[in-house]
């Protein structure tokens, strides 16, 4: 049992020393790993919508966000039409928060990502509720 507790022991100080010297990088060290984003001002690349619809799906976006982009009560949030900025999208893709896996550069490359933000940028504005028979 002592040998247990210690081996704990020495993985949670282990665990703290790790946290403490990532938390201590000099900032130049960190941005030597991960890459800026883009300005907020840049326009998104032309990107192919049939292409982007198609990787929609490939990747299982849909499963999360609905075929449209649509978002879903117990998945992901509402995509489409009118995303976000295209930097905060790759941004945003590439490390997401909550339960979306990360989709690297090496997962999937800028210009799929070029061609699913086009996908959800051709995406039409739903009706209004007042325009719906069944909501009158």
């Amino acid at each position: 049992m002592a040998a247990f507790c210690s081996a704990r022991l020495q993985a949670g100080m282990l665990a703290l020393v790790v946290a403490v010297a990532l938390l201590t990088l000099p900032a130049s060290s960190a941005r030597t790993v991960t890459t800026s984003p883009p300005p907020q001002d840049e326009k998104p690349p032309a990107g192919n919508i049939q292409n982007g619809k198609k990787l929609f799906t490939t990747y299982g976006c849909f499963e999360c966000h609905g075929h449209q982009a649509e978002g879903t009560s117990v998945g992901g949030p509402r995509l489409g039409p009118n995303p976000i900025s295209f930097p905060a999208f790759i941004k945003y893709v590439r490390q997401p928060t909550g339960q979306m896996p990360p989709f690297t550069i090496k997962v999937t490359s800028d210009a799929d990502l070029a061609d699913i933000y086009a996908f959800l940028q051709s995406l039409p504005q739903p009706p209004k509720a007042d325009s719906i028979p069944a909501l009158k």
